[in-house]
């Protein structure tokens, strides 16, 4: 782990400002650690302790309670296909399937080169666009095992530097939940929510 450069200081500082109590501030801050490092170090987590005034045990607490901090490094493109009731019922555990072949990825792990991590979650709030998958958490709707291979196969080929929503669900993508309204050009740098408070966002080709 290296040491946080004065400009992660200064965002990580901002972010404690926004709160009434610097606590409230943990969540963000394990992003911003998670960007720093590619995923949660003990190191990362001790400076979040440090600028909230908790513990270390409390931020772990925290950080292994929510499936989205990651503590051990992920892959470059972290694939979640949802397995919820109703993508399970439209097919989602088929895609699961389709990803883990087509990386050689099983879910719950990370291959070997570092490029995949593949995993099955709970509802991504796109049940009338099931079954979904989100690329680094950038969401795609009505997928199917065949365009989810070639999602794959695409992030293989040309190893985007941001992965955006709106350019995988035009490529790969099926029917929406909702009209998603305006496309954005920012999108996920990193396995990391996008955020541009964060440094977890930029902008897409």
């Amino acid at each position: 782990m290296s040491a946080w450069s004065p400009e992660l200081e200064e965002r990580a500082r901002a972010l404690v400002g926004r709160y009434p109590e610097p606590r409230s501030a943990l969540g963000p801050l394990l992003y911003l650690a998670m960007r720093q490092d590619g995923y949660l170090s003990e190191e990362g987590m001790r400076r979040v302790a440090e600028l909230t005034g908790t513990t270390p045990a409390q931020v772990l607490g925290v950080a292994s309670f929510y499936s989205m901090y990651k503590l051990s490094p992920p892959g470059r493109y972290l694939v979640s296909v949802c397995t919820s009731i109703s993508c399970h019922l439209l097919g989602g555990e088929a895609v699961l399937a389709a990803v883990e072949a087509e990386t050689g990825v099983a879910d719950g792990h990370t291959g070997g080169d570092g490029l995949f991590s593949v995993e099955h979650v709970e509802c991504v709030g796109a049940c009338a666009g099931a079954p979904a998958l989100q690329v680094n958490y950038e969401l795609v709707e009505g997928v199917t095992p065949e365009s989810a291979r070639a999602l794959c196969r695409r992030l293989r080929a040309e190893r985007p530097a941001v992965v955006r929503s709106d350019e995988m669900q035009e490529s790969f993508g099926g029917r929406r939940s909702f009209d998603w309204g305006p496309p954005e050009s920012a999108g996920a740098v990193a396995p990391v929510p996008a955020f541009e408070p964060y440094g977890t966002a930029g902008e897409g080709p």
